[in-house]
C-alpha cells in the first residue's frame, strides 16, 4: 500500500495553498469494490475496501511519460539541442507503445538577467509552436502532465552521469549501467520520504525514486532501460545532455530541428522590425515561409535575404574566459565594415549580450548599427528568451550573417538560415580573434529531408 499512500499524499501536495493549480478541478474517484480488485500498486483490495484513485486519461490509454532536465548552468540554445536528442530517444520508445515527451518548463537561466521579470515555469508555447513539434513526436506541456497524470509526482528519476573510470583501455563503447552516484545529488528527502529538488520551479513536485545511471553513448541506448528496468508510468532523465545525438545532422535530427518552429507572435515582432527598420520583407527577400514545416522544402540558395548584415557578437562570459577566437570590439567592427562594403550593404543588425559600456563604444564605432531594444512592457511580455528568438529571427533573414565561434546562439541561426534556403557562403561565417593563426570557419551541415 506504500505506493498508494505516496500517490494520495502527492494529490494533497498538489492541492496545497501555495500551488497555483488549485483552480484546476481534480476528479477523484473513491471506488467501493464489491469483489477483489487490483490496485495501481499491484496489491489486492478486499471486498468493501475503498480505493483512492486519481482519475487519469492516461490510465485508459496506457500512456507513459518521459520528462527530462539539463545541467542548470546550460543556456537556452544548448537546451534546444538536448531536446533534439530526446526526440531521437522518443522515436525508439514509440516503436514499443504510447509515449509522450513532457516539455520541461523554461526558467532560471544564466543569460536571463533582466531584473523584475518573472522568468520561471515558462511553458514552451511562449517561445515555440507546440502543435508543430507534435507533428514530429507527441509532446505536452508540464502543466498538462500534472492535470492528466493526477498529481505532481514523478515515479522514477534517473540522474545520468559519465563513467568514473572513463573509457576502458582507451576504447570508447556504448554502454549504460546503474552505478553509485558520483556527485552530490541535487535531491533531498522531505518529511514524507519523497525526493524534492529543482523541478522547474514547481515546489510541490516530488520524485518517488532517484537512481544514478552511468551512460556512454547515443540517446537511444537508454530505451532498453526505460522499457525493461521499470514499470513506472512517469520517468525523468536528469542531466540529459550526457547522451549524444543518434544521427547528428541526419533526417531525424533535421525533422526535430525543423519542428521547433518559433512562436508566431515572436516571428511577427521580428517581421515588423525587419519591415520598419531594415527594408526587409519575405516577398522581396525571397524567404517565403510555410506554417506547416512538413510542407516546407527550400531550395539551397533560393533565399536572397534583406539588405542588411546580420551579426551575433557574443561577449560577457566568452571574453571573461579570454577566448583567443573572440575579437576585440574594434576588430569586430572592422570585419563588419569589410563585409558591408563587399556586399554593398549600408545597414547592420547586431544581436549581442555586450555590457552597457561596450554597447556605447559599439554605437560610436558603428553609428549605423541597429538592435532590437524592447520596452519594459515588451520585455515583460516576451521575456529574455523571446527577445533572443526575435534577435535570431532577424539575423536569420539577413543578406549575410556572421556569428561567434562555438556559440550555440550563432549555431541555431545557421540552422534557421539553412531551413530558409540561404547560400551556405552567406551563412556559415564567424569572427576571428586578432591573434588567431588558423581561423577555421563553421562546417556546413546540409539539411536532409
Amino acid at each position: 500500500m506504500a505506493a498508494d499512500r505516496r500517490k494520495a499524499h502527492s494529490v494533497m501536495l498538489w492541492l496545497s495553498p501555495k500551488n497555483r493549480f488549485m483552480q484546476l478541478i481534480l476528479l477523484v474517484v473513491f471506488v467501493t469494490v464489491g469483489a477483489t480488485e487490483i490496485s495501481p500498486s499491484g496489491e489486492a483490495f478486499g471486498a468493501g475496501q475503498t480505493a483512492f484513485k486519481p482519475v487519469s486519461v492516461s490510465v485508459a490509454r496506457n500512456i507513459r511519460y518521459l520528462l527530462y532536465d539539463v545541467n542548470p548552468p546550460e543556456g537556452f540554445n544548448l537546451r534546444r539541442d538536448v531536446f533534439i536528442r530526446m526526440a531521437s530517444l522518443m522515436k525508439s520508445l514509440l516503436k514499443t507503445g504510447d509515449w509522450v515527451l513532457v516539455l520541461p518548463p523554461w526558467g532560471r537561466l544564466y543569460h536571463w538577467q533582466s531584473p523584475d521579470i518573472h522568468q520561471i515555469r515558462i511553458p514552451w508555447a511562449e517561445f515555440f509552436d507546440v502543435p508543430s513539434i507534435n507533428r514530429n513526436i507527441p509532446v505536452m506541456e508540464y502543466e498538462q502532465f500534472l492535470a492528466e497524470s493526477g498529481g505532481p509526482f514523478i515515479e522514477q528519476v534517473y540522474v545520468l552521469q559519465s563513467y568514473a573510470e572513463g573509457w576502458t583501455d582507451g576504447k570508447w563503447e556504448e554502454k549504460v549501467d546503474e552505478r553509485p552516484c558520483m556527485e552530490h545529488l541535487m535531491y533531498s528527502h522531505d518529511k514524507q520520504g519523497y525526493f524534492r529538488g529543482w523541478f522547474w520551479g514547481y515546489e510541490e513536485t516530488r520524485g518517488l525514486n532517484v537512481t544514478c545511471l552511468s551512460v556512454q553513448g547515443h540517446a537511444s541506448i537508454l530505451a532498453p532501460v526505460l522499457l525493461g528496468n521499470t514499470t513506472a508510468q512517469s520517468l525523468m532523465l536528469d542531466r540529459a545532455e550526457t547522451v549524444l545525438h543518434d544521427h547528428y545532422a541526419g533526417k531525424d535530427y533535421w525533422d526535430a530541428r525543423r519542428s521547433m518552429v518559433f512562436a508566431k507572435h515572436l516571428r511577427m515582432v521580428g517581421d515588423e522590425f525587419r519591415a520598419r527598420y531594415l527594408n526587409s520583407t519575405d516577398e522581396s527577400d525571397k524567404t517565403h515561409y510555410n506554417e506547416d514545416w512538413t510542407q516546407m522544402k527550400s531550395k539551397l540558395g533560393s533565399a536572397k535575404g534583406g539588405p542588411y548584415l546580420g551579426v551575433h557578437l557574443r561577449r560577457k562570459d566568452f571574453i571573461w574566459g579570454h577566448r583567443k577566437d573572440v575579437p576585440s570590439l574594434k576588430g569586430a567592427v572592422n570585419k563588419m565594415r569589410s563585409i558591408m562594403k563587399q556586399h554593398k550593404l549600408d545597414k547592420v543588425f547586431v544581436a549581442t549580450d555586450a555590457a552597457e559600456e561596450e554597447l556605447e563604444e559599439l554605437k560610436k564605432l558603428l553609428p549605423e548599427m541597429g538592435r532590437f531594444e524592447p520596452t519594459w512592457e515588451e520585455l515583460e511580455l516576451y521575456k529574455d528568451g523571446g527577445v533572443a528568438i526575435i534577435d535570431q529571427w532577424i539575423c536569420a533573414h539577413a543578406r549575410y550573417f556572421i556569428g561567434t565561434s562555438v556559440s550555440t546562439f550563432s549555431f541555431r541561426i545557421y540552422e534557421e538560415r539553412e531551413i530558409l534556403g540561404f547560400d551556405p557562403k552567406t551563412t556559415y561565417n564567424r569572427f576571428c580573434g586578432e591573434k588567431e593563426t588558423d581561423c577555421e570557419q563553421p562546417t556546413h551541415w546540409k539539411i536532409e529531408y
